[in-house]
């Protein structure tokens, strides 16, 4: 029988159901199970390495509008995005498995160049393609990759490990993503019934690419190993800064002070977050789609990351009871909420 009152998915949200899901799953049956839910990715211990799984699934409609989205784009970012995962964990992705869902609209040609954007991301990243599934769809098309991973044992990086007066870095700059969607909604919605439409992306080209065709922070995984920097704790920019930052305060009991002023922004995204009349920080706190990694490193690693080409350190850990903070160009302390990207809402 049902219960009397049911429960919105969207009143939970993503993570909030994920938790509920998972919170009676009970111990690791097997010794080979380091880590499960609750990270980038699932980390096993098999011999001498340990073994990094993730998985994405990507929905017509809802992560992505073939509109303005070319196949093999589409294709490229659905390995990239699921690479970024193991990167986050300070590892070398090795496979993926992709499983599709075609609906009937889509020709074998179609489907093809999907492919050809999934193998040109896994040349570049040097990864294999080894196997999947598909089956038909009556909504559209929908994406699952699996990426696979390795990493030495003890050099794995979770989000759990931050401490009090750890600083915390962030790699590339944030909100580009974010108003490159907006643009690409803005001029479909202005060629809408318009035959031979031709957008205008103009002086913006950066934040179309970076909203289409994303790229997995491997260079800043491999710089760390050559400074000998091990972060204490790291997570990929997916769902916005603030999100992503306050599951690493959460996970590791910790609080944290933002600076304003040292968020790493593009000139181009705050161009275009003028133009559409939004603020440029609430932009790159919570746009999403970035891919950057958030990470945090001891104080001594200070000299090491300032050095490090495409990393900025954005503020530093806090202890738990004070809470989480962004701190405004003029001094003043505002809370740090969750208001990232939220697929069930």
């Amino acid at each position: 029988m049902e219960p009397a009152k049911l429960t919105e998915i969207s009143s939970l949200g993503e993570f909030g159901l994920i938790d509920r899901l998972t919170k009676n799953l009970g111990p690791s049956l097997n010794n080979s199970t380091l880590k499960g839910v609750g990270d980038d990715c699932a980390v096993m211990r098999y011999k001498d390495t340990d073994v990094l799984v993730s998985t994405d699934l990507l929905l017509e409609g809802v992560h992505f509008d073939l509109t303005y989205v070319p196949l093999k784009h589409l294709g490229y970012k659905a390995i990239v995005v699921n690479l970024s995962d193991i990167y986050a964990m300070n590892g070398r992705p090795r496979q993926v498995t992709v499983s599709l869902g075609i609906s009937a609209r889509f020709a074998v040609e179609h489907i093809e160049t999907l492919y050809e954007g999934m193998r040109l991301a896994c040349q570049i990243y040097g990864v294999d393609l080894v196997g999947g599934d598909t089956t038909a769809s009556k909504q559209g098309l929908v994406i699952s990759v699996t990426a696979i991973g390795d990493v030495e044992p003890g050099k794995e990086v979770y989000r759990s490990g931050a401490k009090d007066t750890d600083l915390i870095c962030v790699s590339g700059d944030l909100g580009a993503a974010y108003m490159g969607l907006q643009l690409l909604e803005r001029e479909k919605n202005v060629g809408a019934g318009q035959k031979n439409f031709t957008p205008d992306f103009a002086g913006k080209e950066y934040l179309v690419e970076r909203q289409l065709k994303p790229e997995a922070r491997k260079d800043i995984i491999e710089a760390l190993a050559t400074k000998g920097v091990l972060p204490t704790s790291m997570i990929d920019v997916s769902d916005g800064l603030s999100s992503e930052l306050l599951h690493i305060c959460h996970d590791s009991h910790v609080g944290c002070r933002v600076y304003e002023d040292r968020i790493p922004i593009d000139y181009q995204t705050a161009v275009m977050a003028e133009e559409i009349g939004m603020n440029l920080v609430t932009a790159a706190l919570n746009g999403g789609e970035d891919y950057e990694l958030l990470f945090t490193v001891p104080l001594h690693d200070h000299e090491a990351v300032s050095k490090m080409e495409g990393v900025k350190i954005i503020g530093h850990i806090t202890k738990e009871d004070l809470g989480y903070r962004l701190i405004t160009r003029d001094g003043n302390e505002m809370p740090l909420k969750a208001q990232g990207w939220n697929h069930l809402q």
